[in-house]
């Protein structure tokens, strides 16, 4: 599916109500709609969720986020259903639900109503939820707070270094988006390498904020 520009700037007025993208978030969801994998850094606050989420919702099929917290999870989940009046559209899928409640998340993924599912990479690991994933329609995998995955990363998760290997196991050459607010370039170069997504382009919004300065005093 070729998505050209006037559905994407409908949709951000339709969905989240903005007339304009901010900084680089227009070129980002570009290279997602192209299905080209994709490192973003910017900082809090800088709209990183709407590089993923807008071409999610436009996209075929279910895009999966990956995420380490759950309340972040929840508060993404709840902003999206906040937009829409289906409330399937977005889901978290975890240990934290009862049976009844995944098996109503799957048949919203299985029915394409669910077009953001939301994991830690823990749940992602499952062979039970890697076989569920693999027999539906995967358009990307957004990876949230990338900088996770290296060992050179503040958060370290070892759990995220193998991502890779579970997105081969789903579907071979998924489009991946990694997205972060802070990485040195041995961070963006791990993340790279780990992903194997040697072929992303980079994106690097500036960190200066106009309004915040520094004032010394004696």
């Amino acid at each position: 599916m070729k998505i050209n520009d006037n559905l994407i700037y409908d949709s951000l007025k339709k969905i989240f109500g903005f007339d304009e993208f901010k900084g680089l978030q227009k070129q980002v969801i570009n290279r997602i709609c192209e299905d080209k994998n994709t490192l973003v850094i910017m900082p809090t606050g800088g709209g990183k969720s709407l590089c993923y989420q807008l071409p999610a919702l436009i996209k075929e099929g279910t895009t999966i986020v990956v995420s380490p917290l759950i309340a972040l999870m929840k508060n993404q989940v709840d902003q999206i259903r906040g937009f829409s009046n289906i409330n399937g559209i977005a889901h978290v899928l975890n240990s934290t639900l009862t049976k009844d409640e995944q098996e109503k998340v799957k048949d919203d993924v299985k029915n394409g109503i669910t077009k953001l599912l939301y994991m830690a990479p823990e749940s992602l690991s499952k062979n039970s939820n890697i076989e569920f994933l693999k027999s539906n329609n995967i358009s990307l995998l957004a990876i949230d707070e990338a900088h996770c995955i290296s060992e050179w990363g503040h958060d370290f998760r070892p759990e995220y270094r193998n991502l890779r290997i579970i997105a081969d196991k789903i579907k071979k050459n998924v489009p991946i988006i990694a997205l972060t607010a802070t990485a040195t370039p041995k961070v963006q170069s791990d993340i790279l390498k780990n992903l194997n997504i040697s072929d992303a382009q980079i994106f690097k919004a500036s960190f200066n904020r106009p309004n915040l300065f520094y004032e010394v005093r004696y």
